[in-house]
C-alpha cells in the first residue's frame, strides 16, 4: 500500500487557519512546497485581513483564498471546499476553562465541528484528511481533552465508511506548543516583576514542542498516512520547577495547588493504547484497532526504517519520558521561540 503523496499542484484547505498553527504551517508549506492554491478558512475576519497583509503572505497573494467560516457550518464547509485536495483541521476551541464553563460551546465545536469537515469532505472529494490533537485527548479528564478525544475517534472512524473515495483520515496528536496563548511560559514571564511564580504542584511536568515541529510533523505525515492511524512525535519534556528557573531564575516560587481539570503528567500513549502502538525511530504510531489494514505491513513499509509494536503495557507520558529539556535547553528555547 503506497504512502507516497505530493502536495505539489494540490489545493490545501487549513480550518483555522488564522491561528498560530494555521498561520506557521501555511507558510512553512509555502516555502517547502508548490501548492497550487490555499484556503484560509477561519471565522475572524480581522485575523484574515492582519494575515493578508502581512509579509508573510502578501507576496503569495495568487494563491491565498480567504473564507469566513465556522466549522459548525457544515454547508459552508462543503462550498469551501470545492476543488480541495488536502484539508488540515486545525479549527477549535482550546481553553480548559473556557470549555469547561461553556460545555455546550466546546461540543459544538470540537465535535460537531469534527463530524462537519469529515461530511464536507466526503462530499468534495477531497484526498487526504488530518485533524489536529492534543496530548488531553488521551485519558481525557477536563471537557476540553473528551471532546478532542471524541474528535479523534470521529477521524479515525472515518475510514470506515469512505467506500469507494479515494480519501484518507489520520490524526496527529502532540503536547504544549512553547509560547502558545495561555501556555505557562508566557504566564511566567507576566509575574516576574512580582518576584513569585506560582507553581500548581513541584513534580508537574509537561512534553514540549515547538510551533514549527509541529508544522513540520504535520507536513511529513501527508506522505506516511494509510487513514486512520494517530501519529504522536517523540518530544521532550521539562518539569515546571524547571521552566519558572528559567524565566525568573530569582523570584520566589509558591506553590498552589493543581487547578480542576489538570493533570500532574501529561499522556499522548495510555497503556490500553499500547496494544496498537508501533515505535518508529521519532515518532509513534497508533493504529486503528479495527482492521482497516495490515498492521505488521504498516510497521515494515511506512516509515524510513522499520517500525516495532510496543510491548503491552507501554506508556508515553511526560514524566516518565526519557527525554527531559535542561533549565539551559529551555533558556535557549524560549529566547529562540518565545516573543
Amino acid at each position: 500500500m503506497s504512502a507516497n503523496y505530493s502536495l505539489d499542484g494540490k489545493t490545501i484547505l487549513v480550518t483555522g487557519g488564522t491561528g498560530s498553527f494555521g498561520k506557521r504551517f501555511i507558510s512553512t508549506l509555502i516555502e517547502q512546497h508548490s501548492p497550487r492554491k490555499v484556503i484560509v478558512y477561519s471565522r475572524d475576519e480581522l485575523k484574515q485581513y492582519e494575515m493578508q497583509i502581512s509579509s508573510d503572505f502578501r507576496p503569495h497573494d495568487e494563491m491565498m483564498r480567504y473564507f469566513i467560516g465556522d466549522v459548525r457550518d457544515e454547508p459552508r464547509l462543503t462550498r469551501a471546499m470545492e476543488d480541495v485536495d488536502v484539508v488540515v483541521h486545525a479549527a477549535a476551541l482550546k481553553q480548559v476553562p473556557a470549555c469547561e464553563y461553556n460545555p455546550f460551546e466546546a461540543v459544538k465545536t470540537n465535535i460537531l465541528g469534527a463530524e462537519n469537515v469529515i461530511n464536507a469532505s466526503m462530499a468534495s472529494g477531497v484526498e487526504r484528511v488530518i485533524a489536529l490533537s492534543t496530548d488531553k485527548a488521551a485519558a481525557p479528564i477536563n471537557l476540553y481533552g473528551a471532546t478532542k478525544l471524541a474528535s479523534d475517534k470521529l477521524f479515525v472512524a472515518a475510514n470506515n465508511f469512505r467506500g469507494k473515495r479515494d480519501i484518507r483520515f489520520s490524526v496527529v496528536r502532540y503536547g504544549n506548543v512553547m509560547g502558545s496563548r495561555g501556555s505557562v511560559i508566557p504566564f511566567f514571564q507576566s509575574q516576574v516583576d512580582s518576584g513569585v511564580l506560582p507553581i500548581t504542584d513541584a513534580d508537574m511536568t509537561r512534553f514540549n514542542i515547538t510551533l514549527q515541529e509541529g508544522a513540520d510533523f504535520v507536513l511529513e505525515n501527508f506522505d506516511r498516512m494509510w487513514g486512520g492511524e494517530i501519529f504522536v512525535p517523540k518530544i521532550p519534556s521539562y518539569r515546571i520547577t524547571d521552566i519558572a528557573e528559567a524565566i525568573a531564575p530569582e523570584a520566589t516560587q509558591e506553590i498552589v495547588g493543581i487547578r480542576p481539570g489538570e493533570k500532574l503528567h501529561e499522556e499522548m500513549i495510555t497503556t490500553t493504547d499500547s496494544l496498537s502502538t508501533i515505535e518508529f525511530d521519532s515518532y509513534f504510531v497508533i493504529a486503528p484497532s479495527y482492521p482497516l489494514w495490515d498492521h505488521a505491513e504498516f510497521a515494515a513499509t511506512s516509515g524510513p526504517t522499520p517500525g516495532q509494536a510496543c510491548t503491552p503495557g507501554f506508556s508515553y507520558d511526560s514524566g516518565t519520558n526519557g527525554d527531559f529539556l535542561t533549565v539551559d535547553q529551555l533558556k535557549t528555547l524560549i529566547t529562540d521561540h518565545v516573543t
